[in-house]
């Protein structure tokens, strides 16, 4: 069974695993994955990158973590992993021998023999897309991949991927992370939201949170403090508008704004589960309520006329 079925993951949530060895240790990782797994969450989101950018990592981390719990927790079979390749699209990066070797390593950390979906991170030119196609394929042939990823992709060179695969009569991505929230499309252009739905790929979007400025935790400039305030920080312009609203509909569904901002990017086109992360056991409950809240339509309404896509519909 593959990701991209609708039953396969559980709820629809997947677990952000980029805050594991980053802003919370082995142990807390621990906590906040069984605290997941209780709520129902089966799908985890990570990379081989995870987390590179603190001082004193390397990049692995975060799966190391996932496969110390899996191994300690016994349910691999029950979850869906998946991980990327390629983070910040160096050349050569998507090159076949170099994603196979990628792979292996991830495998290792993971404690696992295959992952359910492996993702090209970031699309690197310098490799010829059918390269990449038949190297992402060739993992599949092995069965150390069930499933095909693709982010940070433009609307033209994702196509030209598809196309590829096609053509060659190989397979393909199946499944698109974009950068997509109700204030926030990132990498996620009208073009590019226009591919993945009429060719059927389904989204699994990143930065579901806006780096926690949908949980209503900032309300001024003066509140962007810290590294995650600094992220946050980039949702503001478009975002201060949408707080009223969002809280709003919070209330009248009893649910917290993060709960109401990840069952409205449910209920867009395409879209299979939000990729979010949450750094205390009451945080990942509240993600993962979201997958059982249901919005009316004038929920949905009023909340997309202040989103992104108000401007920008599909």
């Amino acid at each position: 069974m593959t990701i991209a079925h609708p039953g396969a993951g559980g709820i629809r949530i997947a677990f952000g695993g980029n805050v594991f060895g980053w802003t919370v240790d082995r142990e807390r990782s621990f906590a906040l994955l069984d605290a997941f797994y209780e709520a129902g969450g089966r799908m985890i989101d990570s990379a081989e990158g995870y987390s590179s950018w603190v001082p004193g990592n390397k990049g692995g981390e975060s799966e190391t973590i996932i496969g110390a719990w899996l191994a300690s927790r016994g349910v691999r079979g029950e979850m869906r992993i998946a991980t990327k390749t390629g983070m910040g699209g160096p050349p050569g990066a998507l090159a076949p021998e170099t994603v196979a070797a990628a792979l292996e390593r991830s495998l290792e950390r993971l404690q696992t023999d295959y992952v359910d979906l492996y993702y090209a991170h970031r699309d690197e030119p310098q490799t010829s897309i059918d390269d990449v196609v038949a190297g992402f394929a060739a993992l599949l042939e092995t069965g150390r991949v069930r499933e095909l990823g693709a982010s940070n992709f433009t609307a033209e060179r994702f196509a030209q991927s598809l196309d590829s695969a096609r053509r060659q009569g190989l397979p393909g991505y199946t499944i698109l992370q974009p950068g997509y929230n109700l204030v926030w499309r990132g990498e996620f252009p009208d073009a590019l939201q226009r591919v993945a739905v009429d060719r059927g790929i389904a989204l699994l979007p990143y930065y579901a949170l806006a780096s926690g400025f949908l949980t209503g935790k900032y309300r001024s400039a003066a509140d962007f403090t810290g590294s995650r305030g600094s992220g946050a920080k980039m949702f503001a312009e478009a975002g201060w508008q949408a707080l009223p609203v969002l809280e709003a509909v919070a209330g009248e569904c009893d649910a917290t704004m993060a709960e109401v901002a990840l069952a409205w990017l449910n209920t867009r086109p395409g879209v299979l589960a939000p990729v979010a992360s949450g750094t205390s056991v009451a945080q990942v409950r509240q993600l993962c309520a979201a997958a059982g809240l249901v919005l009316d339509d004038d929920q949905v309404a009023r909340l997309t006329a202040v989103s992104i896509d108000a401007a920008a519909p599909l």
